[in-house]
């Protein structure tokens, strides 16, 4: 049976993606500005990437920018999207994130991951094949603080003697915490074995939509082996999203900028080549489920496909990319905004039946209204026979 939330949430991962060369202080900028037209159109999330190399993703500190959305918004929630826990000392991000609880008002969100660019790993002299390892340790620990613990542990990467987080959190028992997941097991199961949400992060590349259901089975795994709570409703999924007034404009509008973007980025930085049995145009990448490009009609019926395929789950973020103008790119969230999310969350059904209701009985209610407006003047009272 697939799960279909009351209220699905959506909102956007933002890493983010700048193209070379771009002035960072504009370019950040522009990220704040994005978060705040969000919150204007009542988009429920935004997660700020963490990345210190590789020249694309600009944002070193989601903290510092979660801090810095707080006070130019008023209702979204702000998350790390994610922080990489092998590059921390899992005290000092504890303690960092319940201060952002309390100076966000409980808007703040704790994502987490092992650390997506190895090349932060290799500035870092951190093992890439330990980073897996130390984020399932980190997370651990840093949970016990949430809850208000007393933790004394020994790794072979950081101490702690009697640490206690001196300010509880604000949001009971602590905020949101989500764990990223790829293609890799590590990240369900280890959602899984504490008990948290999961950030499907790898949706768009080939494989990743149909991956979706054997995810859910490793994280509800791990959780019955921990003796664990899992609920969908703390699953986001995470995907490229592009709509206008025509499926064609859509495609016309992103598919030189998705090409490029995936040449530069993937191919030319990161040295993935590219699968030559998968075609490049965002028209196939749509096919296979890759993206939603298109229509809000499109969009709808594309969530639904999502829904059906994973088994449900409770958030969609779209990934934030720049493959077009920025007027574009502005009427492509306030296109969802308007005809997407409302179908999700309880918000047109009830519209649509006060406008059925009225229009099928349209003869009995108005009427009688009909027939008094049509009556003869001689039939009202005149100004002069009426009393004062």
């Amino acid at each position: 049976m697939t799960y279909k939330p009351p209220r699905m949430r959506f909102g956007i991962f933002l890493a983010p993606f700048h193209r070379v060369g771009e002035n960072p202080t504009v370019a950040l900028d522009r990220d704040l500005e994005l978060v705040e037209l969000l919150d204007r159109l009542n988009y429920d999330e935004a997660w700020f990437g963490e990345h210190h190399s590789a020249g694309w993703e600009l944002i070193a500190s989601p903290e510092l920018m979660i801090a810095a959305a707080a006070q130019r918004t008023k209702t979204i929630r702000l998350g790390t999207g994610v922080s990489s826990l092998p590059y921390h000392h899992p005290f000092i991000l504890a303690d960092r994130m319940v201060q952002l609880d309390h100076m966000t008002r409980g808007r703040a969100m704790f994502g987490v991951g092992p650390g997506a660019l190895t090349s932060d790993a290799y500035m870092l002299g951190i093992d890439a094949l330990t980073q897996r390892q130390r984020m399932d340790e980190a997370l651990g620990v840093i949970l016990r603080l949430f809850r208000g613990e007393t933790v004394t542990h020994q790794s072979d990467w950081f101490t702690m003697k009697e640490a206690r987080l001196q300010i509880a959190p604000y949001t009971f028992p602590h905020m949101p915490v989500a764990v990223a997941s790829t293609f890799s097991p590590a990240g369900p199961q280890t959602a899984g074995k504490h008990g948290v949400g999961i950030l499907s992060v790898a949706v768009s590349q080939p494989g990743g939509l149909i991956s979706l259901a054997r995810t859910w089975e490793m994280a509800q795994e791990a959780a019955d082996k921990a003796d664990k709570g899992l609920s969908r409703e703390d699953w986001r999924l995470v995907l490229p999203i592009h709509l206008a007034d025509t499926r064609e404009e859509a495609i016309r509008d992103v598919d030189e900028g998705n090409q490029q973007f995936n040449k530069d980025y993937f191919e030319n930085t990161l040295g993935r080549p590219a699968d030559p049995s998968v075609k490049p145009d965002v028209a196939s990448q749509v096919e296979r489920g890759g993206a939603i490009v298109g229509t809000p009609d499109d969009a709808i019926a594309a969530i639904e496909r999502m829904q059906e395929m994973s088994g449900g789950f409770g958030a969609l973020l779209g990934l934030a990319h720049e493959w077009t103008s920025w007027e574009k790119t502005r009427h492509s969230y306030e296109l969802f905004a308007r005809y997407v999310a409302p179908r999700f969350q309880g918000q047109i059904s009830r519209i649509e039946e006060s406008q059925e209701f009225v229009a099928s009985n349209r003869t009995t209610i108005f009427g009688p209204n009909a027939a008094a407006i049509g009556k003869p003047s001689s039939m009202l009272v005149s100004p002069s026979r009426m009393r004062c």
